[in-house]
This record gives C-alpha cells, structure tokens and sequence, in this order.
C-alpha cells in the first residue's frame, strides 16, 4: 500500500521564503493577526489528518467503489469514508478559510489551499465530497439572498451539509448554451425544475445529512444560448422555516458512472422532476455566479493534479531506493549488494526528477496564484484588489491546465520507475495515474482552459495582464542581471520572455485573419506560458538556495539541484512546443473530413 508523508518543509519554503506570506497577508483586513506559528501548526495538524486518517482507505476506497441503491436511490460511499468525513467535520476543517459571519474561521485561502493539497495527495476520491462544497459555498457567498445565506451557508462552513455543481447535462458539457433543465415560476416564488444532469461529482452519498446542489436551468421566457441561463439552489431534502430539515426534494441518483478512476468518489447522473428550487442571482444571470463556482472549482483541479504528482513522487523514490536491478553502466555502486538500486540509472533519476520538479514548481505557483485570490478577496486597496483579480483570472487556466497535464506525466512516470509491479493494484501507483488523467477533463477540458488563456485573458485585453506579469518577471531578471551565480537561470528565462512576447504578436497578427489560429495555437502556447511561469518562480526558489546552500541543510541542496534540472531539462520544451505554434493551422485542416 502507498504511503504519504506531507511535504511541510517545502511548503513552508514556499510560503515562508519564497512568497513572504505573512507579511503580505498582514496587510490584508481581518488577517493582521496572522503569524507563521499558526499557519504552520495549522498544516501540520491538517498534514496528520490527510496522512493518518484518510490516505489509509484510498487504494480499500478504489477498490470497493461507491454502491447505489436503485429503489431508494442512495448511494453508499465506501466503507470507512463517512467515518472520516465525520471527523474532519469535528476538526473544524471544513470551516478553515470561511468567512466568520457564517461560523468560519477566517483564515487565508491560502492555508486551505495547502491543507488541500495534502488531503489530494492522500485521496483524491473522498476530498471531492467536501472539495465540490467549497465552489457552493463561494457562490452562494457572492450572489445568494440573504435568505439563502443565512440558511444554507452556516451548514456548508460547518460541513453538516455538502454541495455539488449540477452543470453538465447528457448533450451538453462545455457548451452551457445547449442545456435543456427547465425551470417554472411558482406562487410562492420557487421553481420547479425538471431535466437530467450527468458526471456530478459528489451528486449523492451518504456521508451528509443533506447536499446542497446549484443546478443550471432555463426560465420559460428565456433567451436562447448562454444568455438564458440561471442558476438554482436544490437541496436533497427541503428545508423548513427554522432551519430544520423537510421532505426529500423530487431530485435523486439514477446511476452511477463507471469509470476509470476516482472510483470512491459518486460520480452521479441526476434527475430532477420537479425539484423545488430557489434562484441564486438575476434571471438569465446564472453564468456570472456559475463562473464563481467553476473558478474556485479549476484551481481546485490543478491542486488535484499536483497532490497527486506529490504522492506518486514520494512512493517512487522509495521504491527506486529499495528495487534492485542490474548495475550502474559505470560499475557497482552497491557492491556488497547482487544488483543496485534503480536509483542509479540514470533515466530513472530524470523520471523521478521529473515528477518532483513539476511538483515543486507547482506548488510554487499554487501558492502565489492564491496569495493573490487572498489580496483580490481582502484588500481595501481597489487598485490592489484589481490587480491581483486580474492575475488570478490570467493563472488560473494554467494552473488547471498545465498542472494537470504534468500530473498525468508524472504519475505516468511514477508508475514507470515501478516496472510490471506499478500495473498491479494494490502498490497504488496504477490508482494515481487513473485519478489523474479526470483532472485533465473536467471543470473545463485543458483545450478550453487553452483557448480561454490566449484567446479572452491575453488577446481578448492585447496582452495586458500578461505584460504586467511579465514586468515582474523582467525585474527579477535584472535586479540579478549582474550576478553571476545567477544567470544560469536568469539567463533562459530572459530568452523565453522574448519569445512569448513575439509569439504573442504573431498570433494575434494571425488570428486577425482568421480566427481559428487561436484554436490552432492556444494548448502549445498555454504550455509554453506554463513553463515561463515556473521558470520563474524556481529561478526565485534558486536564488534563496543560492545564498542558503552553505548553510549545512541539505534542504537547499537539493532546491538549488531541482532547478537546476528543470532548467536543463524540462524547460527546452519550449523551442519544440513555439515551433508547433508557429506551424499554425493549415497542417490541421487541410485534409478533408471524408478522409478522416
């Protein structure tokens, strides 16, 4: 079975070292209080949870899956999950990062980011029932009634409730345009709402006395296409005046998808015929406050992928160190031994490499990324609020996209260094890489989130946000311009700024003439603009070790020795992926659909 330990010295090089968090935070209102004591402690609690009580029943959870009852439609998660869920309930978790007039504990999302990555890293499947309530919750926080929020919001900061997203219907996934649901006005101003939905995650369980779900449907008088949607609060069980729970609503599991990974999780087909429901925002407004969900929910993903690449890292290396096989082409190095460890050779260095590379330089960005979610949320400066909105707004389809995409290489490669035995079940690497590759699929497939970087958040305002970015990547490059130490790392990644710059252009240019270039282009560039944002935070990360590496902690040995990897051989990725750029769209349609 896979084992977990948190990675607690790296994230607090991260957010200690690398982002200075306390000290931007402090900044923020209602955070003055902040130190690096309690966010420390905080992890490390969190760390024990995801460790001890939840990564135990990840491979025993894939392997019985959930259990639908067809006459009653419930659905039993598997054996020890509602258990679990109870006590991170009773360890205040799900309250981490809340606001405190809903029962929260007001703490950085920051800090629940992290939190997440560990419970991802130790299982994916049961984090989903409480990860999906987290999008609910920021919906209902940013466009509910003050009805709503006073009584949905106290029980999901509490976690007594859960909550889903009810968006993708058996016709339509990413086009939300095409969705049939439908939703009649009643007399006392609710709706009933009837249609299908399908692939809901956490859609029904047993781990919740009640689930929240904010369906998308359509009004009688609606417009056609996305500008007719809204958005609706169903809950599994109605709920009275006082707060108290009614009769079971008319929404319910039909069946439950069979599926390559995930298995613990209830990925649920629901049916709704009748279903009372509430409106969340303005009529024909739903977008806007589905939107909400569907951000918190892709940095979410990406935080998936990289817990885990984290995990699957971890029990690699261990096995790397223990399996023997043959020996070093440059002789023995364990001669007391009759092969040596798999550790030696030297492609399984980069596969592991590889994978602890993508899931330092994720983390890195996570964690600024959601530094500046904190300052978009808090800040009383609107310029500084503006700013920082911005920035999330242009990272977030990188974070979903890029890391998950490296997730799926690495948990590959993971599984890889384990030979025949990472195919067999109960070593648990086969699990990680099926658990992935969803996180490159849902909330958005990684060629919509492809298409969303280049095409709205980098043409769609000329380059602006990421020209801003890219004034911050340039003003580290030339506050180390004169250190030598440095230019291994200042060097190429001063040469690919330039490069995204005029590769920007040129597709702009092209797609002035037709369209479909941006099509044609955005998934190489969104990964070349990946590889520039990591770039950048381990030549800052190289820089501290840099000055830290004669300290005797080996800590920044091994930083300095990553970077150095990821510079040598991960980011030449780039001259292949902006040459396929450039190559454009003729080589993709030339060829007639009837000879496909």
């Amino acid at each position: 079975m896979p084992q977990y330990t948190p990675p607690m010295r790296d994230m607090q090089f991260v957010m200690h070292e690398l982002l200075n968090v306390v000290d931007e935070l402090k900044m923020l209102p209602g955070h003055e209080d902040i130190d690096a004591d309690t966010i420390n402690a905080v992890l490390e609690e969190g760390g024990k949870f995801a460790a001890e009580v939840i990564a135990p029943i990840n491979l025993s959870g894939d392997a019985e899956g959930c259990t639908l009852d067809k006459a009653s439609h419930e659905v039993t998660a598997p054996k020890g999950f509602k258990e679990a869920y109870k006590q991170y309930v009773e360890g205040g978790w799900p309250a981490l990062s809340c606001d405190p007039a809903f029962g929260g504990q007001g703490l950085p999302h920051l800090v629940n980011q992290f939190f997440y990555e560990m419970l991802n890293s130790a299982n994916q499947a049961w984090t989903m029932y409480p990860g999906l309530s987290h999008g609910a919750y920021e919906a209902l926080h940013a466009h509910g009634t003050p009805e709503q929020q006073a009584t949905y919001l106290p029980k999901l900061t509490s976690g007594e409730w859960t909550g889903t997203m009810c968006l993708t219907e058996p016709h339509c996934g990413t086009d939300l345009g095409l969705l049939r649901t439908k939703a009649e006005p009643q007399a006392d101003g609710t709706y009933k709402i009837t249609g299908a939905k399908i692939f809901i995650s956490a859609g029904e369980h047993d781990m919740a006395e009640n689930i929240v779900h904010l369906v998308l449907a359509r009004l009688p008088d609606a417009p056609q296409g996305s500008k007719g949607i809204s958005l609706f609060l169903v809950p599994k069980f109605n709920v009275n005046a006082d707060g108290s729970l009614g009769s079971r609503n008319d929404i319910f599991c039909a069946g439950l998808e069979h599926k390559m990974g995930i298995h613990g999780n209830a990925t649920a087909q629901i049916v709704l015929e009748g279903a009372v429901g509430t409106l969340v925002g303005e009529p024909n407004k739903g977008l806007a406050a589905m939107f909400v969900m569907m951000n918190a929910a892709r940095l979410g993903v990406g935080n998936q992928s990289l817990g885990l690449t984290e995990v699957a890292y971890q029990n690699a290396v261990a096995y790397a160190k223990d399996r023997i096989q043959m020996r070093a082409l440059s002789g023995p190095k364990a001669p007391d031994k009759p092969a040596d460890p798999i550790i030696v050779h030297p492609d399984v260095r980069k596969m592991l490499l590889t994978a602890r590379a993508f899931a330092e330089g994720g983390r890195m960005l996570q964690g600024y990324t959601v530094l500046q979610l904190d300052k978009a949320l808090k800040s009383d400066d609107e310029d500084e609020r503006k700013e920082a909105d911005a920035e999330v707004a242009l990272l977030t389809p990188i974070i979903k996209a890029f890391i998950t995409d490296n997730g799926w290489l690495a948990t590959s490669h993971c599984m890889q260094v384990y030979g025949g035995h990472g195919f067999i079940h109960e070593w648990g690497m086969e699990q990680f890489v099926r658990d992935a590759r969803i996180n490159m699929i849902y909330e958005g497939t990684n060629t919509i989130q492809s298409l969303d970087l280049l095409g709205r958040k980098v043409l769609g305002n000329n380059g602006a946000t990421l020209k801003k970015f890219g004034k911050k990547i340039a003003a580290f490059i030339e506050e180390e311009g004169t250190n030598e130490a440095m230019q291994e790392f200042v060097n190429p990644l001063a040469d690919l700024g330039d490069k995204v710059n005029k590769l920007t252009q040129e597709i702009g240019m092209k797609a002035m003439g037709n369209a479909d270039e941006v099509g044609a282009a955005a998934v190489d560039y969104l990964r070349v603009v990946g590889h520039m944002t990591f770039a950048y935070f381990f030549a800052r990360a190289a820089k501290i070790a840099l000055a830290k590496k004669d300290s005797g902690d080996p800590f920044y040995t091994a930083k300095l020795a990553t970077a150095r990897f990821y510079f040598a051989k991960l980011l030449p990725e780039t001259a292949s992926l902006i040459r396929t750029c450039r190559a454009g769209l003729a080589p993709l349609m030339e060829m007639e659909e009837a000879l496909f």
